[in-house]
């Protein structure tokens, strides 16, 4: 998904919530460790793997030290723009959604950052037979909606049957897409409010099981089904488009009070059995959400630590760069942060429509000043250099520096020039433009990209857009632009959902997000044929030589940073730590202090 969805969000909040800090760095699954910064709290990722039923059994590990009671309060500047599951697609939303939504699969994040994919709803993490076309679920026991009305497989299916609906179009598409084998699939299939269900879903409600006929053989509808756009919504209780303002819960905690861009409550779901859940702890009696604040406002209030605010956590918006340095300086402000990984990849994409010599493109990704960029966004603290199309924390993502960044992140301007003058181009206009609003940083960064350019032997031009209109200008097929700041974030760690949107050729149209806009046949072929492969191991080793491959052979991107996000907590929340999906607070782990 675009930085407008789930981990990014749009630049402008990035860069305002954490003002150019949200960088990455990794270790255990390959993260780069040049430059990278350390904090308390830090978040390090490991292979995301596939749960066993055991996995999948609750209750959930305890959390060390923690103990029931108290509140625990979330100062955000937004509220959450949708709570209806189908609706669900930004990460704020999903953040929120963990208290009270369930889908069939889930992770399950150990501390440090580790991921398990496992069953939420489902005993297990589904069985995949014919290919990979057929796959089934079985419910767990002691299933209940906050009414205290048992959860069926009817009500899971109702959930993705929803999401064809004519209002839930905010929400993921992927299994409604697999469903039908159209991605008009509105065209095949209404929803439920017809009386009419989808045959290629079959339930049985004697032996609690849920079967999907896909039309074309997926290995990861499991992953997809983790996504809170596929959570259950229950038959007898759904509301239609009034859902969103009152979902009904499933989770360990239920909506209390909601008063729009004010603030929020939960408190706990008594008919939520713990037994029935692996990935969700409850310890605080309630969670009250306060909307306004802006990230230097909540910093300071957090550094204050007072009143209640000891008891809070800053929900989204991350530290500033105006407190930054005092925050990872001041050894108490350390010790009461998290930090982790950005999900995905800032990046710079290069219109292969309009730069159509390899050795041009390349010699961009060669001249372009990471080093520089990166002292402008924060330094080491604000995150690791990105040289691969998937980042650290993608399932069989292998480490590669096809343009030497990692030896010489300040760029290789001479290597550069050289390739430039082997294809005539000394010389060539480049056109490069940034989302101007979004950022002071971006306006510092486009200075050292210009004279690296330069030197480079390119004639660069430089054009930024206003950050409103931004992403709609850049997605337009016939746009007048080389070279644009840009970035992805995945729906599931699977490198299916960072390349097939990004190079995949046939999705090349106004307002979709292969900005690149490469086509190919060898990287088209390519994509389909990984897609298809159901073998867990086989798949991932394919996708990590094709990124590979895409970069040394087509080297449509230059990739820029993985960014980190700091987050402040006050000193008597405990359990605090950074969610690698939906890079927040894991606010299901979190309890109060006495």
């Amino acid at each position: 998904m675009s930085l407008s969805r789930r981990n990014f969000v749009i630049a402008t909040s990035v860069a305002a919530g954490g003002s150019m800090v949200l960088s990455a760095c990794s270790s255990g699954g390959g993260g780069d460790t040049a430059g990278s910064g350390s904090s308390a709290g830090t978040t390090k990722y490991s292979a995301v793997t596939i749960g066993t039923k055991d996995d999948s059994t609750g209750p959930a590990p305890e959390v060390a030290g923690a103990k029931k009671g108290g509140t625990i309060h979330a100062i955000g500047p937004d509220d959450f723009s949708h709570l209806d599951p189908q609706r669900i697609y930004y990460s704020w939303n999903s953040t929120v959604a963990n208290l009270y939504v369930r889908c069939l699969t889930g992770y399950k994040i150990a501390p440090g950052g580790s991921m398990k994919l496992v069953g939420d709803l489902a005993t297990d993490t589904g069985t995949m037979s014919d290919g990979g076309k057929t796959w089934t679920f079985t419910l767990k026991d002691g299933l209940k909606w906050e009414d205290g009305s048992e959860l069926t497989v009817d009500d899971v299916r109702h959930g993705i049957e929803r999401g064809f609906a004519s209002f839930t179009t905010e929400g993921a598409t992927y299994v409604q897409t697999w469903l039908t084998g159209s991605t008009d699939f509105r065209s095949v299939y209404k929803g439920p409010y017809g009386g009419k269900h989808l045959d290629s879903i079959v339930t049985d409600t004697a032996k609690k099981t849920i079967t999907f006929h896909l039309k074309t053989p997926r290995g990861d509808l499991n992953w997809a089904l983790a996504m809170h756009s596929y959570g259950a919504v229950p038959v007898k209780h759904d509301t239609k488009e009034k859902y969103d303002k009152d979902p009904v819960s499933a989770g360990p905690y239920r909506i209390k009070q909601h008063s729009v861009d004010k603030s929020m409550t939960l408190v706990r779901n008594t008919h939520w059995d713990p037994k029935t859940d692996a990935i969700r702890t409850a310890y605080p009696d309630s969670f009250t959400f306060e909307f306004g604040p802006e990230g230097l406002q909540a910093t300071d209030r957090l550094i204050a630590d007072s009143g209640t605010d000891q008891y809070a956590v800053m929900a989204y918006s991350g530290v500033p760069a105006e407190r930054i340095q005092k925050v990872i300086s001041t050894p108490d402000l350390k010790s009461r942060t998290a930090n982790g990984l950005l999900t995905g990849l800032y990046y710079y994409a290069i219109n292969c429509k309009r730069v159509t010599d390899l050795r041009v493109r390349q010699a961009l990704n060669y001249a372009w000043p990471l080093e520089q960029i990166r002292k402008i966004y924060g330094g080491p603290s604000a995150g690791d250099y990105a040289t691969t199309i998937l980042s650290p924390d993608i399932a069989g993502r292998v480490k590669y520096d096809a343009y030497g960044k990692l030896t010489k992140p300040q760029g290789d301007t001479a290597k550069a020039k050289a390739l430039l003058k082997e294809a005539g181009k000394l010389g060539q206009k480049i056109v490069y433009t940034y989302p101007q609003g979004a950022s002071d940083a971006y306006d510092k960064t486009k200075v050292v990209i210009a004279n690296a350019l330069k030197e480079a032997g390119f004639d660069p031009v430089v054009k930024p857009v206003e950050s409103t209109s931004y992403y709609d200008q850049i997605q337009q097929i016939d746009n007048q632009f080389d070279v644009m700041w840009f970035g992805w974030s995945p729906d599931w760690p699977a490198a299916y959902t960072l390349i097939q949107p990004l190079f995949d050729g046939t999705t090349i149209a106004n307002g979709a997000n292969n900005v690149s806009q490469l086509n190919v046949k060898w990287v088209n072929s390519a994509i389909k044929k990984d897609a298809a492969i159901t073998d867990t191991v086989k798949s991932e080793a394919a996708w990590a030589a094709l990124d590979k491959e895409i970069m040394q052979k087509e080297a449509p991107i230059i990739p820029e940073t993985y960014q980190r996000r700091f987050y402040l907590y006050g000193t008597k929340v405990g359990g605090a730590e950074f969610d690698p999906l939906f890079s927040a607070f894991i606010l299901y782990k979190l309890y109060a202090k006495s």
